[in-house]
């Protein structure tokens, strides 16, 4: 049976001032309690066989299960536990308690909540078709990759899962990896799978793997970046297929409680799988778009005042223009990223300021463009230190830098010419604008930095100082895949007209020369400061109301009047929003210029074009659709979707679907059947792609803000948070490494 444990009470408000993504469900969960036989079995009873969100909100009380290693951790026993956060928020907007339901193994997890012991699995799980079968999944969480870890010593002999015969692999039973590798013992004679304890923490296996004791282990690739580096002893060997989507579970019979949670999710981030493709010149030109992977710092890629900015940003789009390309900026989750997201048909181009090195040179499918820029890699110490004099001076000093970056191959480098300084991993998500921050307030000791980074930084700091230039200049390059030589071709003409031309220079100078342009990016840059709009409390208030992320209304806030109050356009639309006066008469909006007014009537517009669709459509596609209709008009868009069916598109699917029916809408042939007539259609198709991509843009800045901000405040606190198979493995290790204190750390994720 299951084990309960502590009660998180229920708070008197939720986060912000409104409940509106809630609004419907709490509607229909009132009317199915009214309908419904089902008794009130109360807390006092642990297993409760049916019972969607109506019996939920009846008895005040969510049930969430987990698996009872997480009470292994050293926290007090009503601290809500790792990975539990964001459902509490979830329950606080429902306005409920919860229960946290331990099991005694993973593998129970799944038959509890199908015997009603709860209502959820808190813990993100692996999408697999087995589970599937069995429960229903909310929108993907994640995505997560899995790879086989071995000693040092045996990577060669182990470079794929037919190489597992006669060995051994230690896991905790239930897991998705336990799953797959049972399915391949009777393809791979003498495969053993090792059932580990529940209560052994993944530190422990990879002590056990590196001392032999074990032949090999599974763990999250992205942990297995940040760990490995710090273990000589283990190498990772092999990925265990393809990426696959995390996500929580409900039972089947809980269409509205998954709802309810695909809401929440939704109201932080529309969850959508972007298409993966590699194509050359050729085929992009057919696409009509260029996607460039990208982080967001002040010397790549970042949103100032809604508008896109940066100099890789600039830079990229004069090449995509210069070929007929329009650019769509893809901001993987950390540095590290990059290469195997181009590697996977993530992206078309690598625009990142990524320094070639041999190293690099040799990863496979990739090559590298011919030089765009030299920067100096450039020690980075606290302005009131002695200046070194060498890199001799650096014995005994901790150098902080993340893995994947080529500082770290610099300072291994020095490392073999016999100075003993040691090097420290910095977390991925981490940029270099942050890690200077870090030595600043001393968090860290040293790093490095590209000087043109560094220069930027010294324009509004004078914390911290250039110390040592280590070497010579390095140059900088464009990444495409080896499978789109033209593509190259392409990059390397339009690099060699451009380098240190006019139109080159002005731009350079405008980022990295300018010191009163630069301070002003840095200063009102959304990656620093998290503001997107002047009006962004009033916009999060309204569109929590009407259950959309506060950040698409910015989107379409700044692709309607460009964040101007008093902005009118030759039809007569008017505000922030830009509704037509009968239309903001409608509703209720008779002050035209006052922000707070237009905001509130153009997302309660908004709302009401996307109840106009089919609740049965995914809720992203009918945002996309709602998108369209607010600058179309919905019989525009109803025609769209007519003329789709009839092309054998999907009416229910915007992207590649409803949006190239909408964009022939302008042709006097499909004009002339459709009931509303001709339509200005490819300047709707060009308006939902704009907020589409700057929405993109703004939850990647706002993310990767709050992504470090959690990272240095679960080091602060000795603590960490995350979810499935990959987030608290990853910050337990981080900090088990850091510490080195050998610490109890428990590992979680089924």
């Amino acid at each position: 049976m299951p084990v309960t444990t502590a009660t998180t009470p229920r708070r008197a408000t939720a986060r912000g001032s409104g409940q509106g993504w809630l609004a419907l469900l709490w509607l229909l969960a009132l009317l199915l309690s009214a309908c419904s036989d089902e008794a009130d079995t109360g807390r006092a009873i642990d297993l409760v066989p049916g019972g969607d969100l109506a019996a939920i909100l009846k008895r005040g009380e969510l049930r969430v299960l987990l698996p009872r290693h997480y009470l292994d951790q050293v926290l007090p026993a009503d601290t809500p536990r790792p990975g539990q956060s964001f459902i509490t928020e979830f329950a606080i907007g429902l306005g409920v308690d919860i229960r946290w339901v331990y099991t005694e193994t993973r593998d129970d997890l799944i038959p509890q909540l199908l015997a009603g012991a709860g209502d959820l699995i808190g813990t993100s799980l692996i999408i697999t078709p087995e589970r599937k079968r069995k429960v229903a999944f909310t929108v993907p969480l994640g995505v997560v990759r899995e790879q086989v870890v071995v000693r040092g010593a045996d990577r060669a002999d182990i470079a794929g899962t037919p190489d597992l015969h006669n060995r051994t692999v230690a896991l905790h039973p239930g897991t998705a990896a336990w799953q797959r590798l049972e399915l391949l013992q009777e393809e791979i004679p003498g495969l053993t799978l090792a059932a580990l304890p529940e209560s052994q923490t993944l530190v422990k296996t990879l002590d056990q793997v590196a001392d032999g004791f074990y032949d090999a282990t599974v763990i999250p690739a992205r942990l297995g970046r940040e760990v490995l580096p710090t273990r000589p002893q283990l190498a990772a060997a092999f990925f265990l297929g393809d990426e696959r989507p995390t996500a929580w579970a409900v039972r089947p019979d809980a269409p509205a409680l998954r709802e309810a949670l695909d809401q929440f999710i939704y109201a932080n981030r529309l969850a959508e799988q972007p298409e993966t493709y590699t194509e050359d010149l050729d085929g992009l030109k057919k696409r009509g778009v260029l996607r460039v992977l990208t982080r967001n710092n002040p010397a790549t890629y970042f949103i100032l005042r809604g508008e896109r900015l940066g100099f890789e940003y600039e830079l990229v789009s004069a090449f995509a223009k210069s070929r007929g390309l329009r650019v769509e900026m893809v901001i993987p989750p950390s540095r590290e990223d990059l290469i195997p997201w181009l590697q996977q048909g993530r992206g078309d181009l690598i625009a990142a300021s990524l320094t070639i090195t041999d190293e690099r040179r040799n990863i496979p499918d990739i090559a590298f463009s011919r030089p765009y820029n030299e920067v100096s890699e450039t020690l980075v110490s606290r302005a009131a230190e002695l200046p070194l004099r060498s890199v001799d001076d650096l014995a005994g000093r901790d150098v902080v830098v993340r893995p994947s970056s080529s500082y770290w191959e610099t300072i291994k480098r020095i490392q073999e010419q016999g100075v003993p300084v040691r090097l420290r991993p910095a977390p991925e998500e981490q940029e270099t604008e942050w890690i200077i921050g870090q030595v600043a307030e001393t968090v860290y000791d040293l790093t490095v930095a590209d000087s043109d980074i560094l220069d930027i930084e010294l324009t509004w700091r004078d914390d911290v100082k250039a110390d040592l230039v280590l070497g010579e200049p390095v140059p900088h390059g464009w990444v495409v895949h080896r499978q789109a030589p033209k593509l190259l071709a392409a990059v390397n003409d339009f690099i060699a007209r451009t380098y240190r031309g006019r139109d080159y220079n002005i731009l350079y100078r405008k980022y990295f020369r300018d010191p009163h342009k630069v301070r002003r990016h840095v200063e009102f840059r959304t990656a620093r400061s998290g503001v997107l709009s002047p009006w962004d409390d009033v916009i999060r208030q309204h569109a929590e109301d009407y259950g959309f992320d506060w950040r698409l209304i910015v989107a379409q806030m700044y692709q309607e009047s460009r964040f101007d109050p008093e902005a009118e356009s030759w039809m007569g639309a008017q505000g922030l929003m830009q509704l037509m006066p009968r239309t903001a008469t409608e509703l209720g909006h008779d002050e035209p210029t006052d922000p707070a007014s237009s905001i509130r009537a153009g997302v309660r517009y908004l709302a009401l074009l996307r109840q106009r669709f089919d609740p049965g459509i995914p809720l992203a596609e009918r945002t996309w659709l709602a998108l369209a209709a607010y600058n179309a008009g919905y019989g525009h868009v109803a025609d769209a979707r007519r003329l789709a069916r009839k092309l054998d598109l999907d009416p229910d699917r915007w992207s590649g679907n409803v949006e190239k029916a909408m964009g022939l809408l302008t042709l006097d042939r499909y004009a002339r059947e459709a009931e509303h007539g001709y339509c200005r259609c490819n300047q709707t198709v060009h308006y939902v792609r704009e907020i589409r991509n700057r929405y993109d843009a703004y939850v990647e800045a706002t993310r990767n803000l709050a992504a470090i901000r959690e990272s240095n405040d679960a080091r602060a606190n000795g603590n960490g948070n995350g979810n499935e198979d990959d987030g608290q493995d990853r910050r337990m290790l981080r900090s088990a490494a850091a510490a080195e204190d050998g610490a109890k750390e428990s590992a979680a994720g089924p």
